[in-house]
């Protein structure tokens, strides 16, 4: 990975690269990447998730249970169910969130593909999400996938992070640029 793309290290990082090679090795990278996405976004949709993935105040049971009503409902693939429902076991399953991202960061590094976060102050259309994927990859040589958000107090423009690497061009920042060389003078 180049030095501005973000690593998962520690706990997260060990299992993640674990998944990704089981993932790799039994061809289930697709079904995996599906799961994941699906899981990650159920996560952050419902309190009630988050809160059984990320409190102590449940018994590994409950977990176990919980994980297993939900992966059942999404129909999700064996080596996902196997994956969870083991993280459960093992009282791991507060770190499920950075596993996810580890294995997205390994699963694009393996396609030559970078990540970037865009924040807008409206939500982006499919053409302008296509116009900054298509200059992001001039500009980076690279495959992008954009994991956008809003942000209603920008004022304009776009905040887009590459890694650690920030491209602004919000109309808050230059105003607060202006501002502040104003109140020098």
């Amino acid at each position: 990975m180049g030095s501005d793309e973000p690593v998962i290290s520690g706990l997260a990082g060990r299992y993640a690269t674990a998944i990704f090679e089981l993932a790799q090795d039994s061809k289930s990278i697709p079904a995996l990447e599906k799961d994941f996405k699906t899981i990650k976004a159920l996560i952050a949709e419902s309190p009630d998730l988050y809160r059984l993935v990320k409190a102590p105040v449940f018994s590994r049971d409950e977990q176990k249970k919980g994980m297993d009503a939900i992966l059942r409902r999404i129909e999700a693939a064996p080596l996902t169910v196997q994956f969870v429902l083991t993280l459960a076991a093992k009282r791991r399953l507060f770190i499920l969130t950075d596993i996810i991202r580890g294995f997205e960061l390994l699963v694009a590094k393996m396609r030559g593909e970078t990540d970037a976060q865009v924040t807008s102050a409206r939500p982006l259309t499919d053409s302008q999400v296509a116009e900054l994927k298509s200059i992001l990859k001039a500009k980076l040589s690279r495959d992008v996938r954009l994991d956008a958000k809003v942000d209603p107090s920008l004022l304009g423009g776009l905040i887009v992070k590459v890694g650690s690497r920030m491209i602004d061009s919000s109309l808050r920042t230059k105003l607060e640029g202006l501002r502040a060389a104003m109140r020098g003078q």
